[in-house]
């Protein structure tokens, strides 16, 4: 029985993924879920990030369940997001879908043991769609900068910089190396806290001067630029975000209104 093949973020994937069980810090959206399926993997275990505003966090389970793919994610409470070996170690499942169901999983069993029964599940077949996330650029009315609104931190460009970047990416810096906390020094850089404690890329671009803040899971959709910006409300920031007016409890277009004029 292979072992599972662990990422820190879905992204990650590559060929050593076919065919065995993907552990991944990613959220378990449904853009996570198509990379882990596009990879050839045979099942996965998400990070729930809290769930959050209508299940986004775990709104991959059910794609994957139409796709034949057994699916489970751990309680955000029992590992950090962007961090497979953590979960590994100490995570516990908090939901499932009907095929991991099938294969014995339930929410309060350990990822480890529920990885191993996941191997024994069936290879789903038939093509995989596809699925693209967005990308967009917006200059509005009497703003300074351009706002970029990034379904995931991995689509911001060299080009970016200076910019007000949006994200529904979560905060949490994958891997624990603060060089991939964004890839570009924005002015102002948004994303989820997926729960609560996804905010070290907070103080990591603080450190380069960059303006950083995070909206509660439960009030924008993980993964979903346009939710952050529109249904956000502001949970953590770094002092450069302070500096141009961010407070927490703040809706996020407030502050992203105010970066873009500063």
């Amino acid at each position: 029985m292979p072992d599972p093949i662990l990422a820190d973020s879905a992204t990650r994937l590559g060929p050593d993924a076919i065919g065995k069980v993907a552990v991944t810090g990613s959220h378990g959206g449904i853009y996570a879920a198509f990379l882990v399926r596009q990879a050839g993997a045979r099942a996965a275990i998400f990070h729930d990030a809290g769930v959050g505003l209508e299940q986004a966090g775990i709104g991959g389970l059910r794609w994957l369940e139409a796709q034949g793919m057994a699916a489970a994610a751990v309680n955000h409470a029992t590992a950090d997001i962007g961090n497979a070996g953590m979960m590994m170690a100490r995570g516990i499942l908090s939901h499932v879908n009907a095929g991991a169901a099938a294969a014995g999983l339930a929410p309060g069993m350990a990822c480890a043991a529920a990885a191993r029964l996941l191997a024994r599940t069936p290879l789903p077949d038939g093509p995989c769609p596809d699925i693209r996330e967005g990308r967009e650029e917006i200059t509005l009315p009497r703003a300074k900068r351009r706002l970029i609104l990034v379904d995931s931190a991995g689509l911001v460009r060299p080009d970016d910089a200076g910019q007000v970047v949006v994200t529904g990416s979560h905060g949490a810096i994958f891997g624990g190396n603060p060089a991939n906390a964004l890839k570009t020094d924005a002015h102002l850089a948004l994303f989820n806290d997926a729960g609560g404690a996804a905010t070290s890329r907070l103080p990591a671009l603080q450190d380069r001067g960059v303006a950083a803040a995070t909206v509660a899971a439960t009030s924008a959709r993980i993964g979903d630029a346009h939710s952050t910006w529109h249904d956000g409300t502001i949970s953590a920031l770094n002092p450069a975000a302070e500096t141009i007016g961010g407070r927490i409890g703040m809706k996020a277009s407030d502050l992203v209104a105010s970066a873009l004029r500063s």
